[in-house]
């Protein structure tokens, strides 16, 4: 096709959109927002016993399947960027995001996040040195919705999480059987296949299973395959007469490149810059003091092989009780390699033994002295973890008073072997080459320091809670819960890899945590709610092994999170408006700059308005508004006192509007994405200034025929260079991480 035709074609659309050839759009629409208005949550309530959004006493955002194919995530973490009072930073590959909540301190990784599928948590910790739960969580065409609880009843439910809990729910099976098949290419060869199937297997027996396999060299050109994968879910619903019995598992091995901060003061280097390539990725590392080899491949980059297994089990008896059990069984390993900068780009005539020249290790070439360089870490984690969670309640009602109590417990376990450091000169360019010619990098030593460990740890949990909930009449409820929780941990660190057990750890502490809150229904469509709650964030292996000693004292490690919050909400057939003022204090949060140096201890205080709106007209014309604006005070810290929460912007808003119309007979859908984000903080001292960007995305998906869906994405159109982060081992040195550049997606799917 010319451009001239697809220029025309293009206009056609828009021309047929503005027009307002509306049937078909209008009845999807409408069958959307009745939808919307009846929709139910899970998450916040015990023993996930459904309660229709408009009756929810705090805010929770719902993310539907359709949805998720609209804002095209490029990772589990990308697409929580869609829940306000989130902010993300998902630039350095599909595994290993960073993700704060409303305005809670944090260095990297997601310290208050929960990450569960079918309401139980998939890993108890919610970030241990390079592990995040959305590292063990893929998104693929099984899943059916997305639930994202800020707060509210958050630290008495479930694990306790005091900040944002995700949760998942898979696709069932039904009487009807139902599939869809789905091929995925890009502008950087990206090669994926994606399929799913679903139906009865017998009277009341159900079952889903699907998954992808994929491949691509990565949307950071690396040379070679550097991301591949596959995923396998089955899930299967056995309905009972007063209940029901649900098992899965979800099998994954999927693994890409770390993208890491580069040079930010580079001519060349930009956003489509990678460290790693064919010429530096597989490399020898010395560990422990007789510096033994070790032949590693860095581009195995980060990743999950592993399965997270689980069900559910929901009884009603004839006496009013109801009875929930939830479970889940993890295990595998997430590893990472990583090729990591240490300080600033430099040239060879700074640092080669002649200052004037250096070699290429791989290929021989000669660098002149104004190459500009820079050292490179040659990172290895080793991390072997498994979990076992089980959430068992009992409720009921008694009139106009609902009750539940419920036991959770969890163990939790964590094998690491590091090696970080390994550093060595490299040349400035796409998978630059090692140099020879300069004295640290013929060195085992190096040219940086070296931090290996060996650890083992496990940690066990049980709570107990109890909610009620209290209806005054029709219009008022008042709710309220408390959990005791106590957590055990046994802890052993080998730092040196020696042999010798340096660093060990028995500790036993319990917090009890409580939420309360009111509901007013001014209408059927709209209501008002308020609450305050107090959580904690108990302690896990990394938060004892960079505080040793500290962990005597019990209280110093446990995070004390209060919160407070006022919302309003408007259901109705067209609009669904959510608006959340917010404030908090998280007390004993630990800061480390680069494992194995001190943790530094401050109290954090941020207060804000989170504003979640969707808007869905007859006409085929939709709009979903997310904003959040904060205000972060650090104020307890030795050095730091009255400045701001590093890395998280004052606002952010995301406004994504979607048009459906027809056109030659196909039904076509047309939405785009424009986000904006305020200039950041790079450190906790305020010295580094990360500064905001705009960002917009495209897509249009078209129907030619029944069952036939075809989707082009393009994701941040103009190419925008925003940054994430700067460097969080060295806040001085002139290195940040760049959002993903532009990339073009097209899918082709067939659904029966």
């Amino acid at each position: 096709m010319t451009t001239t035709h697809t220029r025309s074609a293009v206009a056609c659309a828009i021309l047929f959109a503005i027009s307002g050839q509306t049937a078909m759009a209008a009845e999807q629409t409408e069958k959307q927002t009745k939808e919307k208005v009846e929709r139910i949550v899970v998450s916040g309530t015990p023993a996930g016993v459904g309660v229709r959004k408009i009756d929810a006493g705090y805010a929770v955002t719902n993310i539907d399947a359709e949805q998720i194919i609209k804002l095209s995530p490029k990772s589990t973490a990308d697409l929580f960027k869609a829940v306000p009072g989130v902010w993300v930073e998902s630039s350095g590959g599909e595994s290993g995001a960073n993700v704060f909540v409303r305005g809670f301190p944090g260095g990297g990784d997601a310290p208050f996040l929960t990450l569960s599928l079918g309401g139980s948590p998939i890993y108890p910790a919610p970030t241990l040195s390079f592990l995040e739960n959305s590292s063990l969580f893929r998104i693929d065409e099984t899943i059916e919705t997305m639930e994202a609880l800020r707060g509210g009843p958050n630290p008495v439910v479930s694990n306790g999480q005091p900040g944002l809990t995700t949760n998942f729910r898979l696709k069932r099976g039904h009487e009807d059987t139902e599939g869809m098949f789905k091929y995925t290419t890009s502008d950087y060869d990206l090669q994926r296949v994606d399929a799913v199937i679903s139906g009865e297997i017998s009277d009341d027996l159900y079952f889903m299973v699907g998954g992808y396999v994929k491949s691509s060299p990565g949307i950071r050109d690396a040379g070679f395959t550097s991301e591949k994968g596959n995923q396998f879910t089955i899930n299967i619903t056995k309905v009972l007469e007063k209940g029901e019995i649900n098992v899965y598992t979800r099998q994954t091995d999927d693994h890409g490149a770390w993208y890491l901060p580069t040079p930010l003061n580079v001519d060349g280097i930009d956003a489509k810059y990678t460290q790693l390539g064919t010429l530096n990725r597989q490399a020898i590392i010395y560990t422990g003091p007789n510096n033994e080899a070790h032949q590693v491949d860095i581009g195995d980059g980060r990743g999950w092989k592993g399965h997270v297994s689980g069900g559910s089990i929901k009884l009603e008896f004839d006496n009013g009780w109801n009875f929930t059990d939830r479970f889940n069984i993890t295990k595998g390993d997430a590893n990472t390699y990583g090729l990591v900068p240490s300080g600033s780009a430099t040239t060879v005539a700074d640092v080669a033994d002649n200052g004037e020249f250096a070699t290429g290790a791989a290929t021989g070439t000669v660098y002149d002295a104004d190459t500009p360089i820079q050292q490179l870490g040659r990172w290895v984690v080793l991390k072997e973890i498994s979990s076992f969670t089980n959430d068992l309640a009992f409720s009921k009602k008694f009139g106009d008073l609902s009750t539940a109590f419920g036991y959770y417990t969890a163990n939790t376990s964590a094998n690491d072997w590091w090696s970080l450091g390994n550093t060595a000169y490299h040349v400035l360019e796409a998978g630059g080459e090692m140099l020879d010619g300069i004295a640290c990098n013929a060195s085992v030593e190096g040219c940086d320091f070296n931090y290996d460990i060996n650890s083992t740890g496990d940690a066990r949990t049980n709570a107990f809670y109890t909610t009620a909930q209290f209806t005054l009449n029709e219009a008022f409820t008042l709710d309220a819960g408390i959990r005791f929780e106590n957590h055990e941990v046994e802890y052993s660190v080998d730092e040196g890899l020696d042999g010798v057990i340096n660093k060990t750890v028995q500790y036993d502490e319990s917090k009890t945590s409580w939420t309360t809150g009111i509901n007013y229904s001014i209408n059927d469509d709209m209501g008002v709610f308020a609450r305050v709650n107090r959580g904690y964030k108990m302690p896990y292996f990394d938060d004892f092994r960079d505080n040793f000693g500290a962990y005597e004292g019990g209280e110093k490690l446990i995070k004390e999170v209060t919160q407070a919050e006022f919302g309003y909400k408007l259901l109705t057939d067209s609009t669904d408006f959510y608006a959340t003022l917010f404030t908090n204090e998280v007390k004993g949060d630990t800061f480390v700059r680069r494992p194995g140096v001190p943790a530094e201890i401050l109290t954090n205080e941020a207060y804000g308005i989170e504003l979640d709106y969707n808007y869905n007209h007859e006409s085929g014309f939709s709009v979903n508004l997310n904003s959040t604006l904060q205000e972060t005070e650090i104020t307890e810290s030795p050095s730091n006192e009255g400045n701001e929460s590093q890395r998280q912007p004052k606002w952010q808003v995301r406004v994504t509007p979607s048009y459906d119309f027809e056109v030659s007979g196909m039904y076509a859908t047309l939405y785009g994405t424009i986000s904006a984000v305020d200039d950041r903080f790079g450190n906790n001292e305020n010295t580094v200034v990360l500064e905001g960007y705009e960002k917009v995305d495209l897509g249009l998906i078209v129907e030619p025929m029944e069952g036939i869906k075809i989707q082009l994405a393009v994701d941040n159109l103009t190419d925008e260079q925003g940054i994430t982060e700067g460097d969080p081992r060295n806040a001085d040195a002139p290195n940040g991480r760049y959002i993903m550049p532009r990339t073009t997606r097209l899918s082709v799917s067939y659904a029966f």
